[in-house]
């Protein structure tokens, strides 16, 4: 456990330190793009390697948006058309439906399509992210006013919501700017606000998922699916609850959404470990022989990074100085430094870790993970320039 003060007292990440981690990253990223332009990296690594895979799963669009945070970086040719390959595999994917019934594609679309859209001004990356988009709204839930995350529309066993997707919804925020309907965003206010009044707990811990009646649309109970119980605060959730409420806020601008941000941010701040790596739920302190999740840092410091864009000066700096301090904890303890050691960027993630309480069978533990190379490359990119987000 950490205090607001032990918290002022750990180094921040420098300008040239940022400026190097960045250099590495993007340099890492530029090895591995060859390994990785027909196929995609799975979401975790194997003995710090990833394999390669088709484009399934809900992580790909990380390792896109890898390489289109490189190319601003580097305008390289050569990034360009690899991540223009990945577009036209992300347009047949939706097409074709191959996995995509389920909630994730924000996740998938934004930092593939919506960024190639945004710096290059690729129509097919366009029409691809609408459609996903699309696909997306085709899983809101009137009764309740969510979008399911998983399984058949309605089961009972899967009517909920989960934290993972309020990262979902600025896929509907940009389909409502560039198409002009309302809609999009007209449901994606209503998932937030459905998520915020439900899956926080009094003392701003988070819960995973939270069920809902099918019949009448009551919330009924929050339960965990990858925390350690359904009374604990995973850590990548909580995470998730960070950099998501900073979404809500720059979208909605409701004052509410920034007062939950400030408290999701100080529980998980307080109850990082010395080290300031995330034990993988927020039972584990200290001394724990349970794995660490480096991700949570990486997507707690973008989201620090982001909500710090839209509060007054002070504020702002404080956020601003705790990303760097967890970003100088991923460089200095997770990072990985050359092509031989991985090629992935973070080391020490976990994808999934089994517990008594939980569905989950140990996955990823103790290896990269897409989304969390993506976002420590994301929260480089934000301390170096003022980046304009794909999100």
């Amino acid at each position: 456990m950490q205090t607001k003060e032990s918290l002022l007292s750990y180094d921040m990440m420098n300008e040239e330190q940022a400026k190097e981690a960045l250099k590495l990253a993007v340099s890492l990223v530029e090895e591995n793009v060859d390994e990785f332009t027909d196929y995609f990296p799975d979401s975790n690594s194997q003995a710090n390697f990833y394999p390669k895979t088709e484009n399934v799963e809900w992580t790909t669009g990380f390792w896109t948006g890898e390489i289109w945070l490189a190319y601003e970086e580097t305008k390289s040719e050569k990034l360009k058309h690899a991540a223009e390959v990945h577009v036209e595999s992300f347009l047949n994917r939706i097409l074709k439906r191959i996995d995509v019934d389920h909630h994730d594609m924000g996740f998938l679309y934004s930092p593939s399509c919506v960024a190639a859209w945004q710096l290059t001004g690729n129509e097919t990356a366009k029409r691809a992210a609408i459609l996903a988009a699309d696909n997306l709204m085709s899983r809101f839930c009137e009764k309740g006013q969510f979008f399911q995350a998983w399984g058949q529309l309605g089961a009972p066993d899967n009517y909920r919501l989960i934290i993972d997707c309020l990262l979902n919804m600025p896929l509907l925020f940009w389909a409502s700017e560039v198409t002009g309907d309302d809609q999009y965003a007209e449901h994606a206010k209503a998932h937030i606000k459905t998520a915020m009044q439900y899956i926080i707990r009094p003392d701003y811990s988070t819960y995973h998922t939270y069920f809902f009646d099918p019949q009448t649309g009551e919330p009924l109970k929050g339960v965990t699916h990858q925390g350690n119980r359904n009374g604990s605060a995973w850590a990548r959730g909580q995470a998730w609850g960070i950099y998501g409420s900073a979404m809500a806020y720059r979208y909605i601008k409701d004052k509410a959404y920034q007062e939950i941000f400030e408290k999701v941010t100080e529980y998980f701040l307080l109850h990082l470990p010395k080290d300031l790596i995330p034990y993988w739920d927020f039972d584990f302190d200290n001394g724990s022989a349970e794995p660490r999740d480096s991700s949570s840092a990486a997507i707690a410091a973008c989201g620090m990074l982001e909500m710090a864009k839209h509060m007054p000066e002070v504020k702002a700096q404080y956020y601003e100085n705790m990303a760097k301090r967890l970003l100088l904890a991923l460089r200095n303890t997770c990072a990985v430094t050359s092509k031989e050691q991985s090629n992935g960027l973070l080391l020490h993630g976990t994808y999934a870790r089994k517990s008594n309480e939980n569905p989950c069978a140990n996955r990823g533990v103790d290896e990269c993970n897409t989304w969390g190379d993506y976002y420590y490359l994301e929260g480089l990119v934000r301390i170096n320039k003022d980046w304009k987000s794909y999100w």
